[in-house]
């Protein structure tokens, strides 16, 4: 009795790699501040910060101790706000934009790695079940030569 089993999986497919690491490797200047930008205005330490330097600016207005350079109704920070928001919003967009791109570079990686998987997953399973096959086989051989009733042959040997 012969037993066949399928021939070796070749993993010829490139090597998985770092989808992040590559992006970044191909940062333009502009992507690299947008990042930077977003990473500042989007932490706790600039909006206190940010809130203790406004608290400042509007005390010394109001009380007046340095010659009220702006008072109320405080024009001028309104106006640095503005130029602020003004330029912290684009900035914040591409920051969004590009990382909604190496999402989505991400995604198709996984969906990538995810085939590869399940091919190999599938031949790993055929040839589990071919060795299952083949155990199979050889226990209805072994319970047969148990029994005496192996190959005509087997019994002339035995007497």
């Amino acid at each position: 009795m012969t037993w066949t089993f399928p021939p070796p999986y070749d993993h010829d497919h490139p090597p998985v790699m770092n989808v992040n690491a590559e992006a970044q490797k191909e940062l333009t200047f502009g992507e690299r501040a947008a990042d930077r930008v977003a990473k500042l205005v989007g932490s706790w330490r600039f909006i206190v910060v940010q809130s203790i330097l406004l608290v400042i600016w509007v005390v010394l207005n109001i009380v007046g101790w340095l010659a009220a350079w702006d008072p109320y109704p405080f024009i001028l920070l309104n106006l640095f706000l503005s130029l602020q928001a003004a330029y912290t919003a684009p900035m914040l967009m591409m920051s969004q934009n590009r990382q909604a791109q190496l999402d989505r570079l991400q995604a198709d990686h996984d969906y990538k790695i995810n085939i590869k998987a399940e091919e190999e997953i599938r031949l790993v399973l055929k040839h589990l079940e071919a060795q299952n096959e083949a155990l199979l086989d050889m226990m209805t051989e072994i319970k047969r030569v148990q029994e005496g009733k192996g190959n005509p042959s087997d019994q002339r040997v035995r007497s």
